[in-house]
C-alpha cells in the first residue's frame, strides 16, 4: 500500500484566508438547497492550482495540522461503486446506454488524486484502542480546521481530515463525495483508526453532502454530526441505497444534528430532514442547539457535544421492525399496481408509477423496479 505524503505544518501566517472573509463570503453565496443529481458522473477534473491551506487553531493545540497529498484510491469511491449506493436503480441502469449514446466510457475513478489536497490535523497521542476519525465536509474550497476544534480534537484523540477544492460549487457526485470517501479510505490505511469512531461531518451545505454519504456509505460512517442544513431522505434529491445498506443506516449510524438557534431557516429545514427519518425508521437521531449563533460553523463546545453523543452506545428499538414492515407493505402495494396496469396494456400509466417508486424507495425496491421497467420496455406483442 503506497501513501505519498508531502506535508508540512501551516503556521498562522501561511493563511490565505481569514475567518472574517470566510464568513463574508457564505453570508453572500446563495447556497443551493438542491443538489444536482446528474447522471452522467464522468468525473470533470477542474482546472486551477488552489492549494489547500488550513487555517490554525485560535486556542493552543498539542496535534499537528500539514496539508497532505494522497495516493491510494478505493473501489468504494468508483463511479460504478458511487452510481451503485448514490443513484436509484434506474439511474444508475441508465448511465452505460446513456454513455453508449455519447461514445463514452465510463472512468474507473471520478478524481485524480495527483491533482488533490487535504487539511490533516494529527493528535500528538493515539488513544490506546485508536484514533477515531473526522471526516468534514466544508461549503467552502479551502481545506481548513474549524477555529477552535484542535484541543478538542485532542481531547477525544480524532484525526480530522478535509478535502480542498470541495466547496459548495463543486460536483457532489463528480468531487464532494469521491474525495471524501477517499480521505477516509487513506487515512484509517496510514493511522491504526478505531472503525467504530468514524464520523462524517459537514457544515452548511458541506453537512447535506454528509447526510448522503452517512446514509450511502453506513460500512465506512457509524456517525455524523449534520451542522447548519440538510435533506429529507427518499427524495429526488437524497436517493435510498441499495436495502442491504438501508438496514445498516438504520441499526448501527447515529445522527446528531447541530444548528444556530438563530438559523431560522435551517432550523425548518432540520425538522424536515428529522422527520423524513421518522418515517424511514430511522431512529437514532438527536437535536442540538448552538445557543446564541446564527449561520456559523459549530463551537468547539457544541463539536464537543455532538461527538460524546455519537460515543453512546445505541440501544435497539422496539418499534423498528414494525416500522419496516409498515415500509414494505407499502412498497409491495405499489409495485402490484405497476404490475396490475401493466398487464392491463397501460404502459406509460405503468412506467409512470415505476419512476415514482424509484424516486421515493430507491435501493430498496431492487431488483423488481429493473424486473419491471424490463417488462414495460418489450417490445408489443402483435395480435
Amino acid at each position: 500500500m503506497k501513501l505519498t505524503l508531502r506535508c508540512r505544518a501551516l503556521r498562522r501566517s501561511d493563511a490565505s484566508v481569514s475567518r472574517r472573509q470566510v464568513e463574508a463570503w457564505i453570508n453572500r453565496s446563495p447556497l443551493s438547497r438542491g443538489l444536482r443529481r446528474a447522471i452522467t458522473i464522468v468525473a470533470v477534473i477542474l482546472s486551477g492550482n488552489t492549494s489547500a491551506y488550513a487555517l490554525a487553531d485560535s486556542l493552543p493545540s498539542s496535534g499537528t495540522l500539514s496539508e497532505i497529498h494522497f495516493a491510494d484510491y478505493s473501489s468504494l469511491s468508483s463511479n460504478m461503486e458511487l452510481a451503485r449506493r448514490m443513484l436509484s436503480p434506474l439511474q444508475a441502469a441508465e448511465l452505460p446506454k446513456f454513455l453508449a449514446q455519447k461514445g463514452e466510457r465510463l472512468r474507473e475513478q471520478p478524481v485524480d488524486l495527483a491533482e488533490e489536497s487535504f487539511a490533516l490535523y494529527v493528535p500528538a497521542r493515539a488513544p490506546p484502542q485508536g484514533y477515531g476519525l473526522v471526516v468534514f465536509v466544508s461549503p467552502w474550497d479551502a481545506a481548513r480546521l474549524p477555529d477552535g476544534w484542535g484541543p478538542v480534537l485532542d481531547e477525544k484523540g480524532l484525526i480530522f481530515v478535509s478535502a480542498a477544492r470541495s466547496g459548495n460549487d463543486q460536483s457532489p457526485l463528480g468531487r464532494r463525495e469521491p474525495l471524501a470517501i477517499l480521505a477516509e479510505q487513506n487515512v484509517v490505511h496510514r493511522y491504526r483508526v478505531d472503525p467504530q469512531r468514524v464520523t462524517i461531518a459537514g457544515f452548511s451545505g458541506g453537512s447535506r453532502v454528509a447526510l448522503r454519504l452517512a446514509l450511502a456509505y453506513p460500512d465506512l460512517f457509524r456517525g455524523a454530526v449534520l451542522n447548519a442544513s440538510s435533506d429529507p431522505i427518499g427524495t429526488a434529491a437524497v436517493r435510498l441505497p441499495p436495502k442491504d445498506l438501508f438496514l445498516r443506516f438504520q441499526e448501527k449510524v447515529r445522527l446528531v444534528y447541530v444548528t444556530g438557534d438563530r438559523d431560522t431557516a435551517r432550523v425548518s429545514w432540520d425538522l424536515a430532514s428529522m422527520h423524513s427519518l421518522r418515517d424511514w425508521c430511522v431512529f437514532n437521531v438527536e437535536y442540538q442547539t448552538n445557543n446564541f449563533t446564527g449561520h456559523e460553523v459549530m463551537s468547539p463546545e457544541a463539536l464537543s457535544r455532538a461527538l460524546d453523543s455519537l460515543a453512546k452506545p445505541i440501544e435497539p428499538d422496539a418499534g423498528l421492525a414494525q416500522c419496516r414492515a409498515g415500509i414494505d407493505a407499502e412498497l409491495e402495494s405499489e409495485l402490484r399496481q405497476v404490475q396490475s396496469l401493466l398487464s392491463a396494456g397501460n404502459r406509460d400509466g405503468a412506467r409512470d408509477i415505476l419512476k415514482a417508486i424509484d424516486t421515493r424507495f430507491g435501493g430498496l425496491a431492487a431488483p423488481q423496479t429493473l424486473e419491471l421497467e424490463s417488462e414495460i420496455d418489450k417490445p408489443a406483442v402483435k395480435p
